[in-house]
Formats: structure tokens, sequence, C-alpha cells
């Protein structure tokens, strides 16, 4: 199954093809900068029954140069038959248009950057015949954006950043730098940038500070993503609400019994965040000889 954080990082260039433009600075490719860019159909399907598909393909256009293919691959992990279909793909998408193909692929950490930013051949050593080259965009060469002025001189560049360093330390204060920054984006531009981060970030700790963050700085906004985030935010209080009601009825059971109740005992009720646990506890508080009994089945 594909994840939300494939998606968001192939994606992104399909929502701002520009960006393309603005990310080879960082990764020491000189190219004319586009006077246009359109987003391809990405099936690569033959005549024949196997069925392939690039992520993302983009064509632009340039004055110096004219037009030139760009696929994107989103990379999560080291895939031994990746590099033959890339391979594929950029043969297949040179013949098709006749155009000169270059292949991007985006990863989320550095040893998967380092594996797919190889040169790989097609021949032996000694006949090489096809090589292919692909620019990787990761952790290792994507920039830090900290500031939140930086961050809102290109968002798009800053959502990128923090997908790209989701799984560094310095994501976090990524993430505050752009929510910083959306604070005073039109809500068109602001909510798609929530909601690639939201994906890209995948089911990473840092999730949790976009989605705390979204739900506190960005609260006006509307999108789908925002709506599910606050709507996680409110059932997690209700859970945090019946824990804290059910560790309540265990020790006043206990405490009405006329039990001693130790301090570990009643520090370890009252920071049980599991409702359904403490129900348990509560029956057995009804009828334990004391009260660390509520504990001898576990």
């Amino acid at each position: 199954m594909v994840s939300s954080s494939h998606e968001a990082m192939h994606r992104i260039f399909q929502h701002d093809p520009g960006l393309f433009s603005r990310v080879t600075h960082f990764l020491g490719v000189d190219l004319p900068r586009p006077i246009g860019a359109t987003v391809l159909p990405t099936d690569l399907t033959e005549a024949s029954p196997v069925e392939r598909r690039v992520d993302t393909l983009l064509r632009f256009d340039t004055t110096e140069r004219g037009p030139f293919l760009l696929a994107v691959e989103a990379q999560g992990k080291k895939d031994p038959d990746k590099p033959a279909s890339w391979a594929y793909y950029v043969s297949y998408l040179w013949t098709k248009y006749r155009l000169p193909t270059a292949l991007l692929v985006v990863c989320q950490d550095h040893a998967t950057a380092k594996w797919a930013q190889r040169a790989v051949t097609s021949g032996p050593p000694e006949l090489p015949t096809l090589t292919l080259r692909p620019v990787v965009a990761g952790p290792h060469n994507m920039p830090v954006i900290t500031d939140p002025d930086e961050a809102r001189a290109d968002l798009v560049l800053a959502s990128l950043a923090a997908i790209t360093h989701a799984a560094e330390p310095v994501v976090n204060a990524i993430l505050k730098a752009l929510s910083t920054a959306l604070r005073d984006a039109p809500e068109d531009i602001a909510a798609p940038i929530v909601e690639f981060t939201a994906h890209g970030l995948g089911n990473r700790p840092a999730r949790h500070l976009w989605r705390n963050l979204v739900a506190v700085d960005l609260s006006f906004y509307k999108s789908y993503i925002s709506e599910e985030i606050r709507d996680e935010g409110r059932e997690q209080g209700r859970e945090q609400g019946r824990a804290q009601q059910g560790a309540q009825d265990v020790l006043l059971v206990l405490e009405q019994r006329g039990l001693d109740i130790p301090d570990g005992v009643r520090t370890r009720i009252t920071e049980c965040g599991d409702p359904e646990v403490l129900r348990h506890w509560l029956a057995r508080a009804v009828t334990a000889a004391s009260a660390e009994a509520v504990f001898e089945s576990e």
C-alpha cells in the first residue's frame, strides 16, 4: 500500500511545478529557469499487460534549451528492483516524447538517499551502455528552514523541507517556523500546505507536533486535514477525561471501604490513561482485600 508520506513527497511537485526550479539550487544542478510547466500523465504502460507508473511527471519549457521532462519518484527505503524500473521510465519517456528526460528521487533518510544517488549501469563494467544517475533530494541537501520569514518567502519549499527532514530532530523547529508563517497566508494557499506536510510526516513522531500546531496556531483554517486534526484532539481530550474520572472512581471505592492506599498505588491509578483498565480495577476494588490487590490479576 502506498503511504501518505510517499504521496506527499512527489505530489508536492504537482501542486507547485516551479518548486523543482527552486530546489535545483540545493541539488547542485544548474538548469535554466522554466518559463512554463505542465503536469503530464504518469501511465507508462505499453501494449503489453505490464503496468508501469512513474509517481509524478512534469514537462518544463525553457527559453535557453527548450523543453525537458522531469520524472519525480518518492522512495521510502532501499529497493534493489528500483534502479531498473527508473532506467525504464527514463528510456521510455525519452522515446515517447523525444525530449531530454531527468529523474528526481525524493527521500526521507540519509541511507536511502545515499543508495538512490548511486550511478547504475545496465551492462557489465566494460560495456556500461546505459548509465542512470538520478538527482536526489533528501535530508542531506534540502534546506533546514527554521526562520518563519524564510518559510513565509517560500511555503512550498518549507513544507518540502519538513517532509524530507521528517525523521530528523530538526524537523520540530522547521514545523514551528512553517506554522508561524502560515498564520499570515490566505486559506486557499495555506490549506494544501497543511495537508502536504501532515501527509508527508506519515506516522513519525513529528506528526503529533504538527497536528498540535495546526490545532492551536491555525485554528481558523477549515481544510479536511485541519478538521481531522481537531476531531482527533477532541477525542483525545474525551479519552483523557474518561481516564481521569475512572481513576477517581477507583480511589473513591478504596477510600470508602477504609483501605490504606499507598502512594505507589495511588500514582499508578491516577497515571493510567486506559479507561478499560481502570474499569477492570474498579470492579476489583469492590472486593479487593487491599488496595494493592486491584492489580493482582496483572
